[in-house]
């Protein structure tokens, strides 16, 4: 059974990918009813489900659909507390990105 795909990226990224499940990781900067605003690379609104829990000022990694208004549906969200590295988590993405063919199928 294949799993689909989740890459990671940051707000530059989610045009590229409407209507696709990704990975994103920053930092909650503001947390409104059902929904948060993460500063990924710029700041996304996420839609949270009823199993998210994020706390703000720490790093959040969401699992989620890019929707066409470019926010993200959460279907999965972890707290990874505030001691992240951000350059390393760009580096990551930015890894991802330019070596596409390892990590997902454009």
């Amino acid at each position: 059974m294949a799993t689909e795909a989740t890459p990671r990226i940051n707000a530059q990224y989610l045009e590229s990918f409407t209507n696709r499940t990704v990975r994103i990781l920053g930092k909650v900067v503001a947390l409104n009813g059902d929904t948060a605003t993460v500063d990924a690379g710029g700041e996304v609104v996420v839609w949270l489900g009823r199993d998210s829990h994020l706390t703000p000022n720490n790093a959040a990694e969401i699992v989620g659909k890019v929707n066409p208004d470019l926010s993200i549906k959460v279907f999965q969200a972890t707290d990874f507390g505030s001691n992240i590295d951000y350059a390393a988590v760009e580096a990551v993405v930015d890894a991802t990105h330019r070596y596409k063919e390892i990590f997902y199928e454009s």
